[in-house]
């Protein structure tokens, strides 16, 4: 039996009274474009924070390959492979887009004051350039590479933090609504990326509102609704699901 490489085995998190994961389950595939969906409110974001180690989860465990990463810090599972970009940016605008994919690079590269001061460091150093201008180049930004991030169009904006991601060597990549604020062209330019990039053998999983881009972008889609499972199934599931058109519309129509 083949392991998934990414999974949330009855997780719930509780907040005092208020329980925004309830007994949550679904597996990642490797090489997969897995989208979590749901209405807002229903736990997409809580999830989120829980698999990348900001929430320490109530009950449950998160894995991957197997290996339980539940109860790890953020900075933990990021060296373990599982890394996350928010859906507001977190860039740092007053530094080169080259500066900002080499603060990726961290995760694999560690600094090291001691060897800083003594000049040993200078392979290291050599490697994480050669690492964050290769996730700016796969990324269309390396020509970039000396501006500015904050004078960045948004849509480049957006792909800087995603090559800062790839800039840290994951296996997957948590992706918190990608396409907000984005024109059409934006958005058919980051799609284009995300299958790129799953191609290029990273996983991603992605919360998206956008539902024209999560039909067309995912392998497979986990729906949630008041912190609960509600279906899972390829696009074309989902799109004709009674429950999720429910949840979504509260109506028949199609929620695509």
């Amino acid at each position: 039996m083949t392991i998934p490489l990414l999974e949330v085995d009855r997780l719930t998190m509780r907040f005092g009274g208020l329980t925004a994961v309830d007994g949550l389950s679904f597996a990642v595939g490797h090489g997969m474009i897995h989208g979590l969906i749901g209405p807002n409110g229903a736990g997409k974001t809580t999830t989120f924070n829980l698999i990348s180690g900001f929430y320490r989860p109530s009950s449950g465990e998160i894995r991957l390959r197997g290996e339980k990463l539940s109860g790890l810090r953020m900075h933990e599972v990021a060296r373990r492979g599982v890394v996350r970009t928010f859906q507001h940016s977190t860039l740092f605008a007053e530094l080169s887009v080259l500066e900002n994919a080499l603060i990726g690079t961290h995760i694999r590269f560690r600094p090291n004051i001691f060897a800083a001061i003594a000049g040993w460091d200078a392979e290291d150093r050599r490697g994480a350039r050669a690492r964050a201008e290769e996730a700016l180049d796969f990324f269309g930004l390396l020509t970039l590479a000396d501006v500015r991030a904050g004078d960045l169009a948004h849509g480049h904006q957006r792909a800087l933090g995603m090559a800062v991601a790839l800039a840290a060597d994951p296996d997957v990549i948590l992706l918190d609504e990608p396409f907000t604020g984005m024109n059409p062209e934006e958005t058919g330019r980051m799609m284009t990326l995300m299958r790129k990039l799953r191609d290029s053998g990273v996983t991603i999983l992605l919360v998206e509102h956008d539902m024209q881009a999560i039909m067309g972008l995912c392998d497979r889609i986990t729906c949630m609704s008041f912190g609960k499972l509600l279906a899972e199934g390829d696009p074309g599931e989902i799109r004709g699901n009674p429950a999720v058109i429910e949840a979504y519309l509260g109506g028949s129509r199609d929620v695509a």
